[in-house]
């Protein structure tokens, strides 16, 4: 199945897993409009390797969404 998913604020295409993963679990499961990973960083105020460490922590603690 291809991914159709684009960043809201870039338009950068076919995002990836983790970064459809970190938008679902901080911004919520129903959300429609995601964000690439520097987007998203820039969004929340923090570093794009805080948000990569945050992935890496919830994919330790068994979440699926990653």
């Amino acid at each position: 199945m291809k991914n159709d998913i684009r960043c809201f604020a870039c338009g950068k295409a076919q995002l990836t897993r983790d970064e459809v993963g970190i938008n679902k679990k901080m911004l919520g499961h129903d959300i429609k409009q995601f964000y690439c990973l520097d987007c998203f960083a820039e969004h929340l105020d923090v570093t794009t390797d805080e948000l990569l460490a945050k992935i890496e922590e919830f994919k330790e603690q068994g979440c699926t969404l990653f």
